[in-house]
């Protein structure tokens, strides 16, 4: 199956959801962007290495990396491999004295050892095809005297990739406390909790 270069274009912070954040990758050769969400801790860690800052204390990407380089670890390249129900699936090529060995790991924290190590990410096109949007055609092809503007994409996917904790019941608050903490996305999580604690 044939590789697709991705690079990073930027990161998406949602003007009316709290704490969430879209990672945008570009195809490199074209013009589709995969946003995919990420938690708040994930896009502080890509971000301080885009913008080449040093935090007073090692990060956790950044002690992996330290850990790799110490026994002589490489991370070749990031692979997007698969797309399930929205929850976008990535794996680590690392090689060691010649070999290659392949490492299940969350989107989010591949692309932050990526910048890292400043190794190649890719996906296939079935991926793009399904979650890839057009951001260039769709604000050029709206060239019509309509005053409403084009909504963005990427903050609708934002919208839509998060509910709207203060119309959920209980249950669905205590569900979806589980799932943020499973996630470890601990921003959310304190969010729900906090409802939780003002309806008892």
């Amino acid at each position: 199956m044939k590789k697709i270069n991705l690079d990073i274009i930027g990161l998406s912070y949602s003007q009316t959801q709290t704490g969430a954040y879209a990672l945008v990758l570009g195809e490199r050769n074209g013009k589709r962007r995969l946003p995919i969400i990420i938690g708040g801790f994930e896009a502080q860690a890509i971000a301080i290495e885009l913008e080449k800052m040093t935090p007073s204390r090692p990060l956790t990407h950044d002690l992996f990396k330290t850990f790799a380089n110490t026994f002589d670890i490489n991370i070749k390249e990031v692979i997007i491999y698969n797309l399930v129900e929205g929850i976008f699936f990535a794996k680590l090529i690392c090689e060691k004295d010649g070999k290659e060995v392949e490492i299940d790991a969350r989107t989010s924290d591949s692309i932050a050892l990526a910048v890292r190590f400043n190794c190649p990410i890719s996906t296939y096109e079935f991926i793009l095809a399904s979650a890839g949007i057009l951001l260039e055609d769709e604000q050029a092809g709206n060239d019509s005297d309509d005053e409403d503007p084009l909504e963005d994409p990427v903050e609708e996917l934002l919208q839509s990739s998060t509910k709207d904790i203060k119309s959920m019941s209980m249950e669905e608050l205590e569900k979806f406390l589980e799932e943020a903490i499973a996630m470890e996305d601990y921003e959310r999580a304190s969010q729900i909790r906090d409802e939780l604690n003002k309806r008892k």
